[in-house]
């Protein structure tokens, strides 16, 4: 049941009051009182209307009251503001009695106040009124979350839209406890978390891998298969070009959306926009990052209103797809100059479709052009193949992004193209749609990127390469978690081993079984620097019997040392590459004490724990709001 219902937003909808509630995820409908989803598919729940709301001394939010007598306070309250006549008593239906004192004062006493008023030394204590919802922050940052495989995104089997309304109310909570002072002196709002989902696209009947990949699944262990076919699969997908270029597109379409529709119902919105991504959801974000382009101001491309919302009259321009010859291709970029170079080489269009960016660069053709030929060949390739955004004349839902891209269309089999860039990401040949706007952060939660770097050929990222259009890239993980791989030993020298940041636990210590685990490491730090200085002294002394049994028990207390803590190796080295622009990349969570017993046993729920984690909400608050003081512990 809806406890608060907002009125900042409400305007007339066919004979309807409509009202904007719940930072205006929703809409309510006053005359069916229902809500009604806004930014995604979900069925329309019965709402109360409530103006009323009543709060005792250690009640931490408000109750409504109900509509009945909210009405009795709400008549009460006119006529003691016109008539401006206070401190009547009230009594409620209910017996309670109710003192209006003042605008600002009043109050809900129990029912034998009448009578015997309590003493302030009893439990029953009156209880606080507020007239309407007051003091809302408004939204300063907006961030997209894109979950991973499969249609369920934690234990508990729960949806995206519900795991994204888990963390907002952890984010929301973390705000008032650690942000409190910001938040009342209005140096921050409010963060909006907005689900992505692309899983219901690729598995819906507009691609039909569903039904082909049932038709080759064995009988035997049913249950076993169906998981594997809607979770596993995913990422067997994402290395296909085919179904890549599906992923990407509904991403990118249904992120571009949202972005949209949040722009229209927040017309003041001028904060910063940020991108979450669990598991392969992180990678397609990586992916997409590293694929934006940016004109020579180093604003991002504009995106034309087809890309978010495509009609069926709605013509895409397939930029170099529409040229036969190279000459046509060159001359349509103002590279004509560089003709010559691949006539003396006897290149024409197909063989151009066969060269790679090195082959361009050994015969002395310059970055930036490069990349422009490289970009139009891809073009160039999807259009022939019937891949990529040719798909896109076709009509789609706007509610569920690229629904329809693939419906009237049969895959072909084409060569797939593995290019490895000279930032260094190979990866599979599609044609990348682009945002529109510029992300502030990446956020990465159980990310396997580092994997997929890793198998595409890639030993090592340049520490001078960043995203395009994005400035932070944060890699989290839980030290359990299966599924996560480090980001930093890519960028690192190999000789430099340094191990990923603690995040701090969000009520400002570290967990008491860690802080045990790193009592002992000093213990025995210090044991094995005592015992060090004793073998120099009595080294001296010739008793090879003695030195050799020492020696020995030496040996076995080094065996027990753990390594030195984090923090100490943390002040040896601060900077990392430049995809966090120079700042630390792989951040750990700290397991808790039952974890600590068996890290098998919690494998599975380490890889799903980001939704419900507070430590992992506040250090995305954190580096959202960079300088602002962050309360460290809770009162």
């Amino acid at each position: 049941p809806l406890m608060f219902i907002f009125y900042i937003y409400i305007y007339i909808e066919k004979d309807d009051v409509v009202v904007a509630t719940d930072g205006r995820r929703y809409d309510v409908r006053l005359r069916e009182r229902k809500r009604y989803s806004v930014y995604w598919e979900q069925k329309p729940a019965v709402v109360k209307r409530c103006s009323w709301f009543h709060k005792g001394n250690k009640d931490m939010t408000y109750t409504p009251y109900s509509e009945e007598l909210s009405d009795i306070l709400e008549d009460a309250y006119m006529i003691a503001v016109t008539l401006d006549e206070w401190k009547q008593n009230l009594e409620l239906p209910t017996g309670e009695t109710v003192i209006l004192h003042n605008p600002k004062l009043m109050m809900q006493y129990p029912s034998s106040y009448k009578d015997f008023p309590p003493s302030p030394t009893e439990r029953t204590q009156p209880r606080t009124l507020k007239r309407g919802i007051e003091n809302i922050p408004i939204v300063d940052h907006l961030v997209f979350m894109v979950h991973g495989i499969g249609p369920a995104c934690d234990i508990r089997l729960r949806g995206i839209v519900q795991c994204v309304n888990e963390f907002r109310i952890a984010s929301n909570s973390l705000i008032k406890s650690h942000f409190r002072q910001s938040e009342d002196l209005c140096i921050i709002g409010r963060v909006e978390y907005l689900p992505v989902n692309w899983h219901k696209v690729l598995h819906g009947e507009s691609t039909g891998v569903d039904k082909d990949i049932e038709r080759i699944t064995l009988p035997s262990i049913s249950r076993l298969r169906q998981f594997s076919n809607d979770t596993v699969l995913d990422l067997f997908f994402y290395n296909s070009a085919t179904y890549c270029q599906t992923m990407v597109d509904t991403v990118a379409s249904e992120i571009n959306r949202l972005h949209s529709l949040f722009l229209q119902r927040h017309p003041h919105f001028t904060g910063h926009v940020s991108l979450v991504g669990h598991s392969l959801g992180s990678l397609i974000l990586f992916d997409l990052l590293t694929n934006q382009e940016t004109d020579a101001d180093g604003k991002p491309h504009e995106v034309c209103s087809s890309a978010i919302i495509l009609h069926e009259d709605a013509h895409v321009d397939t930029g170099c797809s529409s040229y036969e010859s190279l000459e046509e291709v060159l001359k349509g970029h103002g590279l004509e100059e560089h003709l010559s170079v691949l006539h003396s080489e006897q290149v024409d269009m197909e063989s151009l479709m066969l060269c790679s960016e090195k082959d361009l660069k050994d015969v002395g053709i310059p970055l930036g052009p490069r990349k422009k030929i490289m970009n139009c060949v891809k073009k160039w390739k999807h259009s022939r193949t019937g891949s990529g955004h040719a798909a896109q004349n076709e009509t789609h839902s706007p509610s569920l992004g690229m629904r329809n891209a693939h419906e009237h269309q049969t895959p072909t089999t084409s060569a797939v193209d593995y290019q490895h860039f000279d930032v260094g990401i190979g990866q599979v040949s599609i044609d990348y749609p682009q945002l529109a706007f510029h992300p502030q952060a990446l956020f990465a939660m159980g990310s396997p990127i580092g994997m997929f770097l890793t198998v595409r050929g890639l030993k090592r990222i340049d520490p001078n390469y960043s995203f395009p259009t994005c400035k932070s890239f944060y890699n989290i993980f839980h030290p359990f978690d299966p599924v996560a791989y480090r980001i930093e030993p890519m960028i690192l020298p190999q000789d430099v081993d340094l191990l990923p940041m603690l995040i701090p636990h969000h009520k400002g210590r570290k967990r008491m079984h860690l802080e045990l685990k790193e009592g002992l490491t000093r213990v025995s730090s210090d044991l094995l620097g005592s015992l060090r200085m004793v073998w120099q002294n009595i080294s001296q002394i010739p008793s090879p019997a003695l030195a050799e049994d020492f020696e020995c028990s030496f040996s076995n207390l080094n065996i027990c040392a753990a390594v030195p803590p984090m923090e100490q190796k943390e002040r040896n080295f601060t900077k990392v590459g430049m995809l966090n622009r120079g700042r630390r990349i792989d951040f750990v969570l700290q397991e808790t004490p039952i974890e600590s017993f068996n890290e098998y046993l919690f494998a599975i729920q380490s890889h799903l724990c980001y939704w419900e984690s507070e430590d992992t909400a506040l250090l995305v608050l954190r580096e959202i709001y960079g300088n602002i003081p962050v309360r460290n512990a809770l009162s």
